[in-house]
């Protein structure tokens, strides 16, 4: 049987490493920060890269490969490498790429460290960063320069929800000859594909849905073939690679993503019908609502609506700290992603350190709410969040 014919749950669970003289069924822990050699040759070759083998495990290790195969074969993808951490993955993918003088253009929607790495640290080495709406896609050409050189994007968007047209951005990093970078994170390989849109580059925090179960970091960069190559040289003499004890978790993860995202979209779509309905409730934002501004785009290019929900309620700041003060089942965390549905309130929290008008850019207003949607019953979410508002 071709392997390459596997549906995706198959590849997950059964892309694995060839098996030890111990025929061991579940992939062992390779806890070696380093790996022998034969001979002198054999030493030479493989610090020459005339032969593909494991040298150190900054470079590479059993555990990191593995997972890292699994997420190309999942995001469609040519190769990879793993990281310590999602913003690891973000940082070195494009400190790799950039020299001094490029310019970024970027979704205005980002990840708070994403945007604190635009805009204190990459102009400490001249590379610049233009923002466009997410909400106004037919901008987005107004700010590509001569010096452009990265077009980047997340959908759906941290904490908002927005979604951006995927195959929109390939079209114009098409046009334009920039390389399309896409963060996957909230969607996850099972439910968006963002190289079969025209990405070069797909990003993801490992640590939220891949793994699932808050207990590791990780983040990982697939794509291109050349372009990862240049990111694998950057890492390895960096340092930023990934613990072959969070891979191992997270390839083993990996084996259960399928039927824990389906669970995760089905309980947050029933979520997000219910806070529709509140009377408390202003606004609801989720992907696959009728009522989200880019429903369309997020049916096209999404197989599921994810786990995230945004919604907004009346008075502001303090309303939302009350909010939060009188949940008693979600937790309150900065993760997301998790088996535990986790309660935010951006405003307060997260992006605390925008101003009002910052926030109100990336349509964070001071009552949305952030629900990263769990596995429990979901009737029992539902009357948390019931209790809460009332």
């Amino acid at each position: 049987m071709s392997q390459e014919n596997f549906g995706f749950e198959t590849q997950a669970i059964r892309t694995q490493l060839e098996r030890t003289q111990y025929l061991e069924h579940s992939v062992p822990l390779y806890l070696s920060s380093s790996f022998v050699f034969e001979d002198a040759e054999d030493m030479r070759a493989s610090f020459a890269e005339e032969k593909d083998r494991n040298i150190y495990s900054r470079f590479s290790n059993p555990n990191t490969t593995e997972f890292v195969e699994k997420i190309c074969k999942m995001e469609g993808a040519e190769s990879g490498y793993a990281f310590a951490t999602g913003m690891a993955a973000v940082y070195s993918t494009f400190a790799a790429l950039l020299n001094s003088g490029d310019h970024i253009v970027s979704a205005s929607s980002v990840f708070g460290s994403t945007h604190t790495l635009f805009t204190k640290y990459f102009p400490k080495w001249n590379i610049e960063t233009s923002y466009f709406d997410i909400n106004k896609p037919e901008t987005i050409e107004q700010y590509i320069q001569a010096k452009t050189k990265i077009l980047f994007a997340e959908s759906p968007t941290n904490p908002a929800v927005d979604i951006i047209d995927l195959e929109l951005l390939g079209k114009i990093a098409k046009k334009h000859n920039l390389i399309l970078i896409i963060d996957n994170c909230f969607a996850t390989p099972y439910i968006q594909n963002p190289i079969q849109f025209g990405a070069h580059l797909v990003v993801h925090s490992a640590t939220k849905l891949i793994d699932g179960q808050g207990r590791v970091l990780g983040g990982i960069t697939v794509g291109r073939e050349d372009l990862i190559r240049e990111i694998y040289l950057f890492s390895r003499n960096t340092g930023p690679s990934l613990s072959p004890f969070n891979a191992w978790i997270l390839s083993k993860s990996l084996e259960t993503l399928a039927v824990r995202v389906e669970k995760h979209c089905e309980n947050a779509l029933k979520v997000a019908q219910f806070l529709e309905n509140h009377p408390k409730v202003k606004k609801v934002k989720y992907p696959f609502l009728k009522s989200h501004p880019q429903y369309e785009i997020a049916k096209k290019q999404m197989r599921l609506g994810g786990n995230i929900v945004a919604f907004e309620i009346d008075g502001g700041i303090e309303a939302g700290r009350e909010f939060l003060n009188k949940i008693q089942l979600c937790s309150l965390s900065a993760n997301l992603g998790d088996t535990r549905t986790i309660v935010t309130h951006p405003a307060s929290t997260t992006h605390s350190k925008l101003t009002v008008d910052e926030r109100l850019a990336v349509s964070i207003t001071d009552g949305i709410v952030r629900v990263s949607v769990g596995l429990e019953t979901v009737t029992d979410v539902m009357n948390d969040l019931n209790q809460a508002l009332n």
